[in-house]
């Protein structure tokens, strides 16, 4: 029988990862059979890396990590009607059930029952993949599979900077790890005014995000962003916040440099619960909170599919780091120390 080799986390601790020979698996009903050109990994890989509290909860060892890639279609199964073998594709990674009512009603992203493959059910980090062809996104032929393999973080982006009228306007990104780099190429993508983006520390970061396209780059250990925004805001505030780091501090620095009437899209998540002034805040502010998960099925993947299009999306600073597959141990310890954009595994 032919096998692929694995990424598994294999031990309940840190790292903890196992480099198996599985069994290539086999396409069943509505099922095709990717052979793997890219994967990347997320911050949620990390997370099971490090195996902490929310791992512990949601992962059921032994488990194929994963969820970014893309790669090549070789064989189809049953039932399959629209994808082909040679076909250059990706993967939306949450399964939906498409039959709650959000999914009944063209929220599948809120799906009542999804699963992530990865971290529910066996990923994507494998020389091999079976995909339910209702899940595949056909790419562009011509897209770098390196590109192919970081929309579901650019998805995320994408939904988070959609989820709010940032076109023309002041828009202040919080968290500038992946997502928020991409979160600053978008904007500049379809024509923010100003983008502003704070870190707290990691200035190869920082930089990345000025490379980007941020117009301003803020370092918080070194300079107040609420101070400095107000300062060049004429005192009135951005007019969208989008917060990508879940950190409490940044989100009530969000809330302190907000115009009135203005919005803040939170999509970072932490372990620390959120104090939130509703009075003094958000009621007497006419302020909009809104709370975004994944990607909107199949709304953002158009747009993401346009963006690339235009040839205005500048995701050249992203993708920062490439490794051979077998060698994703030194994408993980980089991706540890911070000091990197998105790690791309290749085959």
């Amino acid at each position: 029988m032919s096998t692929m080799k694995c990424i598994t986390k294999v031990a309940p601790e840190h790292g903890g990862l196992a480099f198996e020979d599985r069994p290539i698996p086999e396409p069943g009903m509505g099922e095709v059979l990717i052979k793997n050109k890219a994967t990347a990994i997320c911050g949620t890989d990390l997370h099971i890396y490090q195996w902490d509290a929310w791992s512990q909860g949601r992962v059921k060892l032994p488990c194929v990590i994963g969820h970014e890639f893309a790669g090549e279609v070789i064989a189809t199964g049953p039932g399959v009607r629209h994808v082909k073998v040679g076909d250059n594709v990706t993967g939306e990674g949450h399964i939906t059930c498409g039959f709650c009512r959000n999914c009944r009603m063209g929220d599948g992203h809120v799906c009542e029952s999804w699963k992530g493959i990865g971290y529910d059910m066996d990923g994507c980090f494998a020389e091999y993949v079976v995909h339910p062809e209702q899940n595949i996104w056909l790419n562009d032929k011509d897209l770098p599979w390196e590109l192919g393999s970081i929309q579901d973080p650019l998805g995320n982006a994408i939904h988070t900077v959609f989820a709010a009228d940032c076109v023309g306007q002041k828009v202040a990104i919080y968290g500038v790890g992946p997502i928020g780099m991409m979160a600053v190429a978008v904007c500049r993508a379809i024509g923010a005014a100003e983008v502003y983006a704070v870190g707290r520390r990691n200035q190869y970061r920082l930089d990345k995000a000025a490379e980007c396209g941020a117009h301003h780059v803020i370092k918080g250990t070194e300079t107040d962003p609420v101070e400095y925004i107000m300062d060049h805001t004429k005192g009135k505030g951005v007019d969208v916040v989008l917060e990508l780091s879940g950190n409490p501090a940044a989100f009530q620095n969000g809330m302190d440099c907000l115009r009135m009437g203005g919005d803040i899209v939170l999509l970072g998540t932490g372990n620390k619960p959120i104090e939130v002034n509703m009075a003094k805040d958000v009621v007497f502010k006419s302020r909009h909170i809104h709370g975004v998960t994944g990607r909107k099925l199949w709304h953002t993947w158009y747009k993401m599919q346009g963006l690339f299009a235009s040839g205005n999306l500048n995701l050249d600073p992203v993708i920062t780091h490439k490794f051979p597959f077998a060698e994703y141990e030194k994408g993980f310890q980089l991706m540890e120390s911070g000091n990197c954009g998105k790690v791309v595994l290749e085959f």
